[in-house]
Protein backbone atom coordinates (compact mmCIF):
# COMPACT_ATOMS: atom_id res chain seq x y z
CA UNK A 1 0.00 0.00 0.00
CA UNK A 2 1.47 3.57 -0.82
CA UNK A 3 1.59 6.34 0.94
CA UNK A 4 -1.51 8.09 -1.03
CA UNK A 5 -3.72 5.00 -0.11
CA UNK A 6 -2.24 5.42 3.94
CA UNK A 7 -3.25 9.35 3.81
CA UNK A 8 -6.53 10.60 5.04
CA UNK A 9 -7.88 14.17 5.93
CA UNK A 10 -8.80 13.01 9.86
CA UNK A 11 -7.28 9.95 11.63
CA UNK A 12 -9.66 8.56 14.44
CA UNK A 13 -7.88 6.52 17.41
CA UNK A 14 -10.59 4.24 18.95
CA UNK A 15 -14.53 3.16 17.57
CA UNK A 16 -16.03 3.59 21.21
CA UNK A 17 -18.68 6.03 22.22
CA UNK A 18 -16.51 9.10 21.40
CA UNK A 19 -14.52 7.56 18.39
CA UNK A 20 -17.54 6.39 16.94
CA UNK A 21 -19.42 10.44 17.47
CA UNK A 22 -16.12 11.95 15.83
CA UNK A 23 -16.24 9.99 13.14
CA UNK A 24 -19.73 10.44 12.24
CA UNK A 25 -19.17 14.06 12.76
CA UNK A 26 -15.89 14.78 10.71
CA UNK A 27 -17.15 12.18 7.85
CA UNK A 28 -20.42 14.09 7.80
CA UNK A 29 -18.15 17.19 7.25
CA UNK A 30 -16.75 15.70 3.78
CA UNK A 31 -13.64 14.66 5.35
CA UNK A 32 -12.43 11.18 4.42
CA UNK A 33 -11.53 9.54 7.80
CA UNK A 34 -10.03 6.53 8.87
CA UNK A 35 -11.06 5.04 12.57
CA UNK A 36 -8.57 2.92 14.13
CA UNK A 37 -9.64 -0.21 16.01
CA UNK A 38 -7.23 -2.20 18.13
CA UNK A 39 -9.92 -5.06 18.43
CA UNK A 40 -11.79 -7.19 16.28
CA UNK A 41 -15.05 -6.39 14.15
CA UNK A 42 -18.03 -6.68 15.52
CA UNK A 43 -20.82 -5.76 13.36
CA UNK A 44 -24.28 -5.20 14.65
CA UNK A 45 -27.04 -7.88 14.81
CA UNK A 46 -24.85 -10.09 13.52
CA UNK A 47 -21.91 -10.42 15.91
CA UNK A 48 -24.01 -10.52 19.22
CA UNK A 49 -24.01 -14.00 19.97
CA UNK A 50 -26.07 -14.33 23.27
CA UNK A 51 -28.46 -11.17 22.30
CA UNK A 52 -31.34 -13.80 22.55
CA UNK A 53 -30.38 -16.48 24.45
CA UNK A 54 -32.36 -18.03 27.78
CA UNK A 55 -30.46 -18.73 30.76
CA UNK A 56 -30.67 -22.37 30.64
CA UNK A 57 -28.80 -21.91 26.88
CA UNK A 58 -25.54 -21.43 29.27
CA UNK A 59 -24.01 -24.27 30.93
CA UNK A 60 -23.98 -22.55 34.46
CA UNK A 61 -26.61 -20.54 34.04
CA UNK A 62 -24.92 -17.17 32.76
CA UNK A 63 -22.81 -17.70 35.26
CA UNK A 64 -18.45 -18.41 34.67
CA UNK A 65 -17.17 -21.70 36.52
CA UNK A 66 -14.81 -20.82 38.84
CA UNK A 67 -11.25 -21.08 37.40
CA UNK A 68 -12.16 -18.92 34.67
CA UNK A 69 -13.02 -15.82 37.93
CA UNK A 70 -9.48 -17.22 39.16
CA UNK A 71 -7.39 -16.15 36.25
CA UNK A 72 -9.27 -12.85 35.60
CA UNK A 73 -9.84 -11.14 38.99
CA UNK A 74 -9.78 -7.93 37.98
CA UNK A 75 -12.56 -8.35 35.12
CA UNK A 76 -14.31 -10.43 36.97
CA UNK A 77 -15.56 -7.45 39.53
CA UNK A 78 -17.06 -5.92 36.57
CA UNK A 79 -21.44 -6.18 37.41
CA UNK A 80 -21.59 -6.69 33.55
CA UNK A 81 -19.28 -9.55 33.15
CA UNK A 82 -20.49 -13.17 32.96
CA UNK A 83 -21.16 -16.05 30.75
CA UNK A 84 -23.41 -13.89 28.18
CA UNK A 85 -20.69 -11.44 27.89
CA UNK A 86 -17.30 -12.18 28.68
CA UNK A 87 -16.33 -12.19 24.77
CA UNK A 88 -16.69 -8.69 24.86
CA UNK A 89 -14.26 -8.04 27.60
CA UNK A 90 -10.20 -8.02 27.87
CA UNK A 91 -9.08 -10.89 29.60
CA UNK A 92 -6.42 -10.17 32.00
CA UNK A 93 -3.87 -11.86 31.00
CA UNK A 94 -4.00 -9.99 27.38
CA UNK A 95 -3.05 -6.54 27.99
CA UNK A 96 -1.10 -6.37 31.63
CA UNK A 97 -0.05 -3.07 33.54
CA UNK A 98 1.30 -1.88 36.36
CA UNK A 99 -0.92 -1.51 39.77
CA UNK A 100 1.58 0.99 41.78
CA UNK A 101 -1.46 1.15 43.56
CA UNK A 102 -4.68 -0.99 43.57
CA UNK A 103 -6.18 -0.14 40.08
CA UNK A 104 -9.35 -1.95 38.53
CA UNK A 105 -8.90 -1.11 34.72
CA UNK A 106 -11.79 -2.72 32.76
CA UNK A 107 -11.58 -2.60 29.09
CA UNK A 108 -13.27 -3.60 26.07
CA UNK A 109 -11.29 -3.87 22.79
CA UNK A 110 -13.51 -4.38 19.82
CA UNK A 111 -14.93 -2.68 17.18
CA UNK A 112 -17.81 -0.50 19.21
CA UNK A 113 -15.95 -0.53 21.85
CA UNK A 114 -17.26 0.18 25.81
CA UNK A 115 -20.70 1.19 23.41
CA UNK A 116 -21.47 -2.22 23.58
CA UNK A 117 -21.03 -2.91 27.66
CA UNK A 118 -22.11 0.64 29.11
CA UNK A 119 -24.99 1.29 31.53
CA UNK A 120 -26.42 4.07 29.11
CA UNK A 121 -27.33 6.96 31.55
CA UNK A 122 -26.28 9.84 31.15
CA UNK A 123 -26.91 13.51 32.95
CA UNK A 124 -25.69 17.13 31.31
CA UNK A 125 -23.56 19.04 33.06
CA UNK A 126 -25.05 22.20 34.72
CA UNK A 127 -22.79 25.59 35.10
CA UNK A 128 -22.30 24.40 38.35
CA UNK A 129 -20.36 21.30 38.00
CA UNK A 130 -18.40 23.29 35.45
CA UNK A 131 -17.64 26.61 37.75
CA UNK A 132 -17.22 24.34 41.37
CA UNK A 133 -13.63 23.27 40.94
CA UNK A 134 -12.47 26.60 40.57
CA UNK A 135 -14.67 28.26 42.59
CA UNK A 136 -13.70 26.13 45.50
CA UNK A 137 -10.40 25.55 44.89
CA UNK A 138 -10.00 21.75 44.28
CA UNK A 139 -9.25 22.29 40.21
CA UNK A 140 -8.62 24.41 37.79
CA UNK A 141 -11.34 26.24 35.55
CA UNK A 142 -12.91 24.68 32.70
CA UNK A 143 -12.18 26.56 29.51
CA UNK A 144 -15.72 26.67 28.39
CA UNK A 145 -19.46 27.33 30.34
CA UNK A 146 -22.22 25.57 29.92
CA UNK A 147 -24.42 27.34 27.48
CA UNK A 148 -20.86 26.85 25.11
CA UNK A 149 -21.44 23.00 25.16
CA UNK A 150 -25.90 22.95 25.61
CA UNK A 151 -26.44 23.02 22.07
CA UNK A 152 -24.02 20.03 21.46
CA UNK A 153 -25.90 18.48 24.18
CA UNK A 154 -28.85 18.71 22.77
CA UNK A 155 -27.50 18.11 19.04
CA UNK A 156 -26.59 14.44 20.89
CA UNK A 157 -29.57 13.62 22.58
CA UNK A 158 -31.52 14.35 19.70
CA UNK A 159 -29.48 11.88 17.46
CA UNK A 160 -28.37 9.12 20.02
CA UNK A 161 -32.20 9.35 21.55
CA UNK A 162 -32.16 10.01 25.07
CA UNK A 163 -35.37 9.48 27.28
CA UNK A 164 -35.99 11.33 30.49
CA UNK A 165 -38.46 13.98 32.24
CA UNK A 166 -37.99 17.45 31.74
CA UNK A 167 -37.41 18.57 35.87
CA UNK A 168 -37.01 22.35 35.46
CA UNK A 169 -33.68 21.57 37.85
CA UNK A 170 -30.91 24.53 37.37
CA UNK A 171 -28.40 22.03 38.68
CA UNK A 172 -29.15 19.03 36.46
CA UNK A 173 -30.50 20.52 33.45
CA UNK A 174 -33.39 19.23 31.11
CA UNK A 175 -32.19 17.77 27.85
CA UNK A 176 -33.96 17.13 24.38
CA UNK A 177 -35.68 13.84 25.78
CA UNK A 178 -37.87 10.66 24.50
CA UNK A 179 -40.68 9.91 27.20
CA UNK A 180 -39.24 8.40 30.77
CA UNK A 181 -39.77 5.44 31.77
CA UNK A 182 -41.99 5.02 34.91
CA UNK A 183 -41.20 5.06 38.62
CA UNK A 184 -42.61 2.12 40.50
CA UNK A 185 -45.12 2.69 43.04
CA UNK A 186 -42.61 3.01 46.15
CA UNK A 187 -40.05 5.17 43.80
CA UNK A 188 -43.21 7.26 43.34
CA UNK A 189 -44.04 7.52 46.85
CA UNK A 190 -40.37 8.45 47.83
CA UNK A 191 -40.35 11.02 45.32
CA UNK A 192 -43.37 12.56 47.01
CA UNK A 193 -42.07 12.14 50.95
CA UNK A 194 -38.54 13.47 50.02
CA UNK A 195 -39.26 15.92 48.19
CA UNK A 196 -42.09 17.59 50.69
CA UNK A 197 -40.22 16.89 53.48
CA UNK A 198 -36.23 18.74 52.26
CA UNK A 199 -36.55 21.59 49.96
CA UNK A 200 -33.31 21.07 48.11
CA UNK A 201 -33.91 16.85 47.15
CA UNK A 202 -35.43 15.68 44.15
CA UNK A 203 -36.04 12.14 42.73
CA UNK A 204 -36.06 12.08 39.50
CA UNK A 205 -36.49 9.44 36.79
CA UNK A 206 -33.10 8.24 35.27
CA UNK A 207 -31.89 9.70 32.29
CA UNK A 208 -30.83 7.37 29.55
CA UNK A 209 -29.94 6.48 25.86
CA UNK A 210 -32.91 4.42 24.98
CA UNK A 211 -35.76 4.58 22.43
CA UNK A 212 -38.56 4.78 24.30
CA UNK A 213 -39.96 6.12 20.98
CA UNK A 214 -38.89 6.29 17.32
CA UNK A 215 -38.23 9.90 15.42
CA UNK A 216 -37.21 10.02 12.22
CA UNK A 217 -33.92 10.19 12.26
CA UNK A 218 -33.85 6.93 14.17
CA UNK A 219 -35.98 5.28 11.74
CA UNK A 220 -32.93 6.61 9.64
CA UNK A 221 -30.23 4.47 11.26
CA UNK A 222 -32.65 1.60 11.36
CA UNK A 223 -32.72 1.33 14.92
CA UNK A 224 -36.11 -0.15 17.05
CA UNK A 225 -37.86 0.60 20.11
CA UNK A 226 -36.60 -0.53 23.33
CA UNK A 227 -38.45 -3.57 24.67
CA UNK A 228 -37.43 -3.05 28.21
CA UNK A 229 -35.19 -6.58 28.32
CA UNK A 230 -32.48 -5.01 30.25
CA UNK A 231 -30.32 -7.43 28.34
CA UNK A 232 -28.44 -4.38 27.22
CA UNK A 233 -24.79 -5.42 27.72
CA UNK A 234 -25.14 -8.96 25.01
CA UNK A 235 -25.42 -6.19 22.62
CA UNK A 236 -28.66 -5.08 21.23
CA UNK A 237 -29.95 -6.49 18.24
CA UNK A 238 -32.74 -3.90 17.98
CA UNK A 239 -30.52 -0.96 18.40
CA UNK A 240 -32.52 0.18 20.68
CA UNK A 241 -29.81 1.35 22.98
CA UNK A 242 -27.06 3.56 21.85
CA UNK A 243 -24.12 2.32 20.88
CA UNK A 244 -21.34 3.06 17.88
CA UNK A 245 -22.09 -0.35 16.04
CA UNK A 246 -25.93 0.44 15.66
CA UNK A 247 -26.08 4.46 15.26
CA UNK A 248 -22.74 6.53 14.46
CA UNK A 249 -20.27 4.18 12.74
CA UNK A 250 -23.12 2.81 10.22
CA UNK A 251 -23.97 6.68 9.77
CA UNK A 252 -20.17 7.34 8.89
CA UNK A 253 -19.90 4.64 6.72
CA UNK A 254 -23.42 5.82 4.61
CA UNK A 255 -21.38 9.20 4.04
CA UNK A 256 -18.82 7.49 1.75
CA UNK A 257 -16.60 8.74 3.95
CA UNK A 258 -15.48 6.12 6.12
CA UNK A 259 -12.73 3.49 6.23
CA UNK A 260 -12.23 1.45 9.03
CA UNK A 261 -9.15 -0.73 10.29
CA UNK A 262 -9.26 -2.85 13.03
CA UNK A 263 -6.70 -5.29 14.74
CA UNK A 264 -5.16 -1.97 14.52
CA UNK A 265 -2.90 -0.64 17.73
CA UNK A 266 -1.79 2.75 17.76
CA UNK A 267 1.97 3.32 19.09
CA UNK A 268 2.56 6.44 18.53
CA UNK A 269 1.20 10.06 16.88
CA UNK A 270 3.85 10.97 14.45
CA UNK A 271 5.40 14.61 15.11
CA UNK A 272 6.66 16.28 12.24
CA UNK A 273 9.76 18.68 13.40
CA UNK A 274 9.53 20.73 10.33
CA UNK A 275 6.12 21.78 10.22
CA UNK A 276 5.84 21.93 14.11
CA UNK A 277 2.23 19.14 13.71
CA UNK A 278 1.62 15.49 13.86
CA UNK A 279 1.24 14.20 10.43
CA UNK A 280 -0.20 10.77 11.30
CA UNK A 281 0.29 7.87 13.23
CA UNK A 282 2.25 4.28 13.62
CA UNK A 283 0.67 1.37 13.92
CA UNK A 284 0.94 -2.30 14.96
CA UNK A 285 -0.74 -4.80 13.95
CA UNK A 286 -2.50 -6.31 16.53
CA UNK A 287 -2.20 -9.86 15.34
CA UNK A 288 0.96 -10.17 12.67
CA UNK A 289 2.58 -7.32 14.46
CA UNK A 290 3.42 -6.04 11.08
CA UNK A 291 4.17 -2.19 11.66
CA UNK A 292 2.38 0.72 8.84
CA UNK A 293 2.21 3.81 9.09
CA UNK A 294 -1.23 6.74 8.54
CA UNK A 295 -0.89 10.18 7.73
CA UNK A 296 -3.37 12.60 8.45
CA UNK A 297 -3.97 16.53 8.43
CA UNK A 298 -6.23 16.12 11.71
CA UNK A 299 -5.95 13.30 14.32
CA UNK A 300 -8.85 13.08 17.57
CA UNK A 301 -7.15 10.74 20.22
CA UNK A 302 -10.70 8.31 21.46
CA UNK A 303 -8.82 5.79 22.91
CA UNK A 304 -10.66 5.45 25.87
CA UNK A 305 -9.06 7.71 29.07
CA UNK A 306 -6.11 5.76 30.62
CA UNK A 307 -5.22 4.17 26.91
CA UNK A 308 -5.53 7.80 25.64
CA UNK A 309 -2.75 8.93 28.64
CA UNK A 310 -0.37 5.84 27.38
CA UNK A 311 -0.84 7.00 23.71
CA UNK A 312 0.34 10.44 23.75
CA UNK A 313 3.31 9.61 26.79
CA UNK A 314 4.51 7.05 24.22
CA UNK A 315 4.32 9.77 21.49
CA UNK A 316 7.87 10.92 21.99
CA UNK A 317 9.88 13.43 19.63
CA UNK A 318 12.79 15.71 19.97
CA UNK A 319 10.11 17.94 20.40
CA UNK A 320 8.55 15.87 22.63
CA UNK A 321 10.60 13.97 24.40
CA UNK A 322 8.25 12.87 27.15
CA UNK A 323 4.96 12.31 25.77
CA UNK A 324 3.18 14.53 22.85
CA UNK A 325 2.02 17.88 24.31
CA UNK A 326 3.78 17.26 27.91
CA UNK A 327 5.72 20.75 27.95
CA UNK A 328 4.39 21.05 31.69
CA UNK A 329 4.81 17.89 33.26
CA UNK A 330 1.13 17.42 33.49
CA UNK A 331 0.48 14.44 31.11
CA UNK A 332 -0.95 11.30 32.98
CA UNK A 333 -1.88 13.56 36.28
CA UNK A 334 -4.99 14.45 37.86
CA UNK A 335 -6.66 11.16 37.12
CA UNK A 336 -10.26 11.20 38.77
CA UNK A 337 -13.17 8.69 39.04
CA UNK A 338 -16.51 8.24 40.64
CA UNK A 339 -16.74 7.21 44.28
CA UNK A 340 -18.64 4.21 43.86
CA UNK A 341 -18.26 2.31 47.38
CA UNK A 342 -21.20 3.28 49.40
CA UNK A 343 -24.72 1.24 49.03
CA UNK A 344 -27.94 0.82 50.87
CA UNK A 345 -30.45 -1.69 51.15
CA UNK A 346 -33.79 -1.34 52.91
CA UNK A 347 -37.07 -2.93 52.74
CA UNK A 348 -40.88 -1.31 52.59
CA UNK A 349 -43.37 -2.78 53.97
CA UNK A 350 -47.13 -2.73 51.74
CA UNK A 351 -47.70 -1.78 48.27
CA UNK A 352 -48.19 -5.53 47.99
CA UNK A 353 -51.11 -5.60 45.55
CA UNK A 354 -49.24 -3.40 43.01
CA UNK A 355 -46.29 -4.33 40.67
CA UNK A 356 -44.90 -3.32 37.27
CA UNK A 357 -43.73 -3.75 34.05
CA UNK A 358 -40.69 -5.28 32.39
CA UNK A 359 -37.35 -4.92 32.97
CA UNK A 360 -36.82 -1.38 32.86
CA UNK A 361 -32.85 -0.44 32.31
CA UNK A 362 -32.87 2.73 34.25
CA UNK A 363 -33.10 3.92 38.10
CA UNK A 364 -33.93 6.63 39.39
CA UNK A 365 -31.87 9.36 40.72
CA UNK A 366 -31.52 12.06 42.97
CA UNK A 367 -28.86 15.15 42.35
CA UNK A 368 -26.68 16.48 44.60
CA UNK A 369 -27.38 18.03 47.64
CA UNK A 370 -24.60 19.13 48.83
CA UNK A 371 -21.95 21.70 47.45
CA UNK A 372 -23.93 22.95 44.73
CA UNK A 373 -24.29 26.36 44.66
CA UNK A 374 -20.95 27.32 47.09
CA UNK A 375 -19.00 24.79 49.53
CA UNK A 376 -21.57 23.74 52.15
CA UNK A 377 -20.29 25.20 56.02
CA UNK A 378 -21.69 22.51 57.52
CA UNK A 379 -19.64 19.33 55.67
CA UNK A 380 -16.36 18.50 55.99
CA UNK A 381 -15.46 17.26 52.25
CA UNK A 382 -15.39 19.07 48.79
CA UNK A 383 -16.96 18.01 45.85
CA UNK A 384 -20.55 16.32 45.33
CA UNK A 385 -22.40 13.13 45.09
CA UNK A 386 -25.47 11.60 42.94
CA UNK A 387 -27.58 9.16 44.20
CA UNK A 388 -29.19 6.33 42.24
CA UNK A 389 -32.20 3.99 43.76
CA UNK A 390 -34.70 1.45 42.76
CA UNK A 391 -37.60 -0.45 44.39
CA UNK A 392 -38.25 -3.75 42.83
CA UNK A 393 -40.36 -6.68 44.41
CA UNK A 394 -39.56 -10.44 43.37
CA UNK A 395 -40.32 -13.92 44.18
CA UNK A 396 -37.54 -15.03 42.71
CA UNK A 397 -35.48 -13.46 45.80
CA UNK A 398 -36.94 -14.97 48.26
CA UNK A 399 -37.13 -18.50 46.81
CA UNK A 400 -33.97 -18.93 45.35
CA UNK A 401 -31.92 -18.01 48.38
CA UNK A 402 -33.82 -20.04 50.50
CA UNK A 403 -33.32 -23.95 51.75
CA UNK A 404 -36.77 -24.81 49.53
CA UNK A 405 -36.46 -27.60 46.52
CA UNK A 406 -38.72 -29.05 43.99
CA UNK A 407 -42.30 -28.28 44.30
CA UNK A 408 -42.13 -25.99 47.02
CA UNK A 409 -39.51 -23.91 45.53
CA UNK A 410 -41.64 -23.41 42.58
CA UNK A 411 -44.57 -22.48 44.39
CA UNK A 412 -42.57 -19.77 46.18
CA UNK A 413 -41.11 -18.19 43.37
CA UNK A 414 -44.78 -17.24 41.71
CA UNK A 415 -45.37 -15.65 44.70
CA UNK A 416 -44.29 -11.70 44.92
CA UNK A 417 -41.97 -11.20 47.74
CA UNK A 418 -41.68 -7.84 49.60
CA UNK A 419 -40.48 -4.69 48.11
CA UNK A 420 -36.71 -4.02 48.02
CA UNK A 421 -34.65 -0.59 48.24
CA UNK A 422 -31.42 -0.37 46.52
CA UNK A 423 -29.51 3.03 47.04
CA UNK A 424 -25.82 3.61 46.05
CA UNK A 425 -23.59 7.00 45.40
CA UNK A 426 -22.21 8.15 42.54
CA UNK A 427 -19.54 10.59 44.03
CA UNK A 428 -16.79 13.09 42.94
CA UNK A 429 -13.20 12.91 43.31
CA UNK A 430 -11.46 15.96 43.62
CA UNK A 431 -8.51 16.59 40.99
CA UNK A 432 -4.95 15.09 42.82
CA UNK A 433 -1.76 16.09 41.29
CA UNK A 434 -0.79 12.66 43.09
CA UNK A 435 -3.63 10.25 41.25
CA UNK A 436 -1.40 10.07 37.77
CA UNK A 437 -0.61 6.95 34.98
CA UNK A 438 2.95 6.86 33.84
CA UNK A 439 4.90 4.42 31.48
CA UNK A 440 6.97 1.78 32.80
CA UNK A 441 10.28 1.75 32.53
CA UNK A 442 11.02 -1.87 32.52
CA UNK A 443 7.71 -3.91 32.00
CA UNK A 444 6.35 -4.06 28.02
CA UNK A 445 2.97 -5.14 26.59
CA UNK A 446 2.54 -8.25 23.76
CA UNK A 447 2.94 -5.27 21.22
CA UNK A 448 6.47 -4.11 22.74
CA UNK A 449 4.62 -0.63 24.03
CA UNK A 450 5.88 0.01 27.78
CA UNK A 451 3.05 -1.37 30.32
CA UNK A 452 0.67 1.39 32.12
CA UNK A 453 1.50 1.99 35.67
CA UNK A 454 -1.76 3.04 37.43
CA UNK A 455 -0.92 5.28 41.00
CA UNK A 456 -4.26 5.90 41.90
CA UNK A 457 -6.05 6.29 45.11
CA UNK A 458 -8.93 7.42 47.69
CA UNK A 459 -8.96 9.97 50.17
CA UNK A 460 -9.60 10.88 53.44
CA UNK A 461 -12.08 13.71 51.54
CA UNK A 462 -13.50 10.33 49.82
CA UNK A 463 -13.91 9.00 53.32
CA UNK A 464 -15.58 11.34 54.52
CA UNK A 465 -18.25 12.13 51.72
CA UNK A 466 -19.15 8.21 51.98
CA UNK A 467 -20.00 8.56 55.63
CA UNK A 468 -22.37 11.24 54.20
CA UNK A 469 -24.28 9.56 51.88
CA UNK A 470 -24.30 6.54 54.38
CA UNK A 471 -26.10 8.74 57.00
CA UNK A 472 -28.43 10.62 54.87
CA UNK A 473 -29.50 7.97 52.94
CA UNK A 474 -30.70 6.34 55.81
CA UNK A 475 -32.26 8.93 57.16
CA UNK A 476 -33.96 9.60 53.92
CA UNK A 477 -35.42 5.94 53.81
CA UNK A 478 -36.65 6.01 57.07
CA UNK A 479 -38.34 8.71 56.58
CA UNK A 480 -39.82 7.22 53.81
CA UNK A 481 -41.05 4.22 56.12
CA UNK A 482 -38.34 1.23 55.24
CA UNK A 483 -37.00 -1.18 57.76
CA UNK A 484 -34.18 -3.17 57.76
CA UNK A 485 -31.96 -0.73 56.62
CA UNK A 486 -27.99 -1.76 55.85
CA UNK A 487 -25.26 0.40 55.15
CA UNK A 488 -22.51 -1.17 53.16
CA UNK A 489 -19.07 0.04 51.95
CA UNK A 490 -17.67 -2.23 49.20
CA UNK A 491 -14.18 -1.25 49.37
CA UNK A 492 -13.86 -1.39 45.69
CA UNK A 493 -10.51 -0.42 44.19
CA UNK A 494 -10.59 2.84 42.00
CA UNK A 495 -11.37 1.83 38.57
CA UNK A 496 -14.40 -0.81 38.76
CA UNK A 497 -16.63 2.83 38.65
CA UNK A 498 -15.47 2.57 34.68
CA UNK A 499 -15.75 6.58 34.94
CA UNK A 500 -11.99 7.39 35.06
CA UNK A 501 -11.09 10.62 33.12
CA UNK A 502 -7.91 13.33 33.09
CA UNK A 503 -4.67 13.00 32.70
CA UNK A 504 -4.86 14.89 29.43
CA UNK A 505 -6.79 17.75 30.97
CA UNK A 506 -8.99 21.06 29.33
CA UNK A 507 -8.05 24.18 30.39
CA UNK A 508 -7.49 28.21 29.81
CA UNK A 509 -3.63 28.23 30.92
CA UNK A 510 -1.07 25.80 29.11
CA UNK A 511 1.32 25.88 32.49
CA UNK A 512 -1.67 23.89 33.97
CA UNK A 513 -3.39 21.93 31.37
CA UNK A 514 -2.60 20.10 28.19
CA UNK A 515 -5.77 21.00 26.03
CA UNK A 516 -7.08 24.14 25.30
CA UNK A 517 -10.60 24.63 25.08
CA UNK A 518 -11.39 23.22 21.32
CA UNK A 519 -9.86 19.66 22.97
CA UNK A 520 -6.60 20.88 20.93
CA UNK A 521 -2.50 19.50 22.55
CA UNK A 522 -1.88 23.12 23.07
CA UNK A 523 1.41 22.72 21.76
CA UNK A 524 0.38 20.63 18.76
CA UNK A 525 -2.75 22.68 17.29
CA UNK A 526 -3.73 19.42 14.96
CA UNK A 527 -4.12 16.84 17.49
CA UNK A 528 -7.50 16.80 19.80
CA UNK A 529 -8.29 14.43 22.77
CA UNK A 530 -12.09 13.94 23.45
CA UNK A 531 -12.21 11.44 25.51
CA UNK A 532 -12.44 11.32 29.18
CA UNK A 533 -8.54 11.89 29.12
CA UNK A 534 -10.01 15.47 28.00
CA UNK A 535 -11.77 16.08 31.50
CA UNK A 536 -10.69 18.90 34.38
CA UNK A 537 -12.63 17.21 36.89
CA UNK A 538 -15.40 14.16 37.18
CA UNK A 539 -18.42 16.43 38.61
CA UNK A 540 -20.94 13.57 39.54
CA UNK A 541 -22.83 13.16 36.75
CA UNK A 542 -22.19 9.18 34.31
CA UNK A 543 -19.82 10.98 31.78
CA UNK A 544 -20.32 9.55 28.11
CA UNK A 545 -23.15 11.94 27.11
CA UNK A 546 -20.49 14.86 27.98
CA UNK A 547 -17.85 12.99 25.76
CA UNK A 548 -20.23 12.85 22.48
CA UNK A 549 -20.95 16.48 23.40
CA UNK A 550 -17.35 17.69 23.58
CA UNK A 551 -16.79 15.72 20.65
CA UNK A 552 -19.37 17.01 18.33
CA UNK A 553 -18.10 20.61 19.25
CA UNK A 554 -14.83 19.18 18.51
CA UNK A 555 -14.82 17.88 15.64
CA UNK A 556 -16.85 20.85 13.74
CA UNK A 557 -14.75 23.14 14.90
CA UNK A 558 -11.83 20.68 13.30
CA UNK A 559 -13.82 20.75 10.27
CA UNK A 560 -14.37 24.43 10.18
CA UNK A 561 -10.09 25.14 11.08
CA UNK A 562 -9.82 22.80 8.04
CA UNK A 563 -11.46 24.43 5.73
CA UNK A 564 -10.18 27.82 6.78
CA UNK A 565 -6.34 26.30 6.18
CA UNK A 566 -5.68 26.70 9.53
CA UNK A 567 -4.59 23.33 10.43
Amino acid sequence: MNKQDRTFDAIVVGSGISGGYAAKELCDRGLKTLVLERGRPVKHRDDYPTATKDPWEFPFRTRLPQDELDKNPIVARCYAYDDTTKHFFVKDEEQPYVQEKPFDWIRAYQEGGKSLLWARQGQRWSRFDFEGPARDGYGIEWPFSYDELAPWYSKVEHFVGWSGNKDGLEHLPDGDFLPPFDLTCVEEKMKEQIESHYQNRHVLHGRCAHLTELRQVHLQQNRGQCLARNLCYRGCPYGAYFSSNSSTLPWAEATGNLTKKTHSVVESILYDERNGKASGVRVIDAVTKAVTEYYAKVIFVNAACLNTNLLLLNSKSNRFPDGLGNDNGLLGRYITFHNYRGSITAEVDGFEDQYYYGRRPTQAIMPSFRNVYRQDTDIDFQGKYLIAFGATRSGWQRGVWSDQIGSDLKESMTKPGSWNIYMMMQGETVPRYENHVRLSETETDPWGMPQLVTSVDYTENEESMLRDFHQQGSEMLELCGANNIRVRDSGQAPGLDIHEVGGARMGKDPNTSILNKWNQVHSCKNVFVTDGAAFSSVSIQNPSLTFMAITARAANYAADELAKGNL
